[in-house]
């Protein structure tokens, strides 16, 4: 398994995980047919490759040479300083094999001028703040919660970086 920067001739296999992660995470949360709605929104082709250009922002993928079993997406605002990781996906199949980890690692990796990452989970993904916090992060007591998009708590996380 290596991580390296998405390409264009991703794009399908991306979309592909992130439909098929989606529903495994949230189908029970918001139902399959609104998880189908924002996947088709969030995740078309599209906007999967507007981010690939995204200044100050990086896109990776797991490879295994084989198949694309994950995807992290993450920029960096305030002159780089912060990183804020908007994407962080494994296949459900795939997950707890230290994809993810490898991951999050080379998104931090590939800003060194961050001084701290920060990110916003669903608050009943609980799956995902065990990950999280395994990996450092703590809630944020500055930036609390808030409802998001599609109507649930969303907890912010944070973890300071070396630097």
């Amino acid at each position: 398994m290596f991580v390296r920067t998405a390409g264009d001739r991703d794009l399908a296999a991306i979309r592909a995980l992130l439909v098929e992660t989606w529903h495994a995470t949230y189908d029970a949360i918001y139902g399959a047919e609104r998880v189908t709605k924002i996947t088709d929104e969030w995740h078309s082709t599209a906007s999967l490759k507007t981010k690939m250009t995204r200044p100050n922002s990086e896109f990776l993928v797991a490879d295994d040479g084989k198949r694309i079993s994950g995807v992290a997406f993450a920029e960096g605002i305030d002159g780089g300083e912060l990183v804020v990781l908007k994407q962080l996906y494994v296949l459900p199949g795939l997950q707890g094999r230290g994809i993810g980890g490898m991951l999050l690692d080379e998104i931090i990796e590939s800003f060194p001028e961050a001084r701290a990452i920060r990110l916003e989970v669903e608050g009943r993904n609980t799956h995902a703040i065990a990950f999280f916090e395994a990996n450092g992060f703590v809630r944020s007591g500055d930036a609390g919660e808030h409802t998001g998009a599609a109507g649930e708590t969303t907890l912010v996380y944070h973890r300071p970086l070396a630097g």
